[in-house]
């Protein structure tokens, strides 16, 4: 018998061939589905790949007023999806700091920007910042860093680890990036909706009072993460100490604002949040 056996029931009945599921709380860790099995883990890939900048940032070879891409435009702004940035393509279609546009290609930019300051690739730099740190041996990036990290969910628990506890950055640097950065900004969750404002931090989303949203209505509003177009989720909620993890074999569509928010509220519920 498992705390979460009710969410565990939840998940078998998703419209999906398989799911990984993670779940760290106060008592412990618990896992439902094959923690090793390997895939892409799309925009999840974006927090992996922006804590590599916040090491890059530790170290002295960035800094978050450093500019990138169009005037006025900084390392900072990329983080936060303020940089002015559509969500591919070159040209800026905004000015930096006036609404949050959700944008893979400032993370392209980020990875460059990392790789010209410090001289390494940045492949080379996320695997010794992030991956090999943590233990993260089944993880590698494998494209781009806005979208092409392929992990598991037993590596992406690792991650969460961290998030709870880091070891890798300073506690300063680690709560600039869980705190909404330009808080003030409207703009659109891809998949999910527009809001105003739009919360986010250094890399991840943060939940703020988003609704609807893919976590769940039981999360506080300082829980943070990310989820991606091919079916994954990452959320820790620093108020109800518990974290989460998801892999699951279908692109995010319909199914996943119909059965990962009751899910996630399920998990809390199970955990007596």
């Amino acid at each position: 018998m498992s705390t979460l056996d009710a969410a565990w029931s939840l998940a078998d009945a998703w419209p999906v061939a398989a799911s990984s599921i993670g779940v760290v709380h106060s008592g412990g860790v618990e896992t439902h589905g094959d923690m090793q099995r390997r895939q892409r883990l799309a925009s999840v890939s974006k927090p992996l790949s922006a804590y590599a900048v916040l090491v890059a940032i530790e170290e002295g070879s960035v800094h978050l007023d450093d500019a990138v891409g169009q005037t006025g435009c900084t390392v900072q702004h990329l983080l936060a999806h303020a940089g002015g940035y559509a969500f591919e393509g070159a040209n800026p279609v905004g000015k930096p700091g006036v609404k949050r546009i959700y944008s893979n290609t400032g993370f392209d930019m980020l990875a460059q920007h990392v790789e010209h300051s410090t001289g390494i690739a940045f492949v080379e730099y996320l695997d010794d910042a992030v991956f090999a740190p943590l233990g993260m041996h089944n993880t590698a990036l494998e494209g781009s860093c806005a979208k092409d990290v392929h992990s598991t969910a037993e590596d992406l628990l690792q991650f969460v680890h961290e998030l709870r506890s880091p070891s890798l950055i300073a506690h300063e640097t680690y709560m600039s990036a869980v705190m909404p950065v330009f808080p003030d900004l409207a703009g659109v969750v891809p998949g999910i909706g527009s809001f105003d404002p739009c919360p986010w931090g250094l890399g991840f989303e943060i939940r703020g009072q988003k609704s609807p949203h893919w976590t769940g209505t039981r999360n506080s509003s300082s829980t943070f993460g990310h989820f991606g177009g091919i079916g994954t989720f990452m959320w820790i909620d620093p108020v109800a100490d518990v974290a989460c993890v998801m892999i699951a074999e279908r692109e995010f569509d319909e199914w996943g604002m119909q059965y990962w928010p009751a899910f996630n509220d399920e998990v809390l519920h199970c955990l007596g949040r």
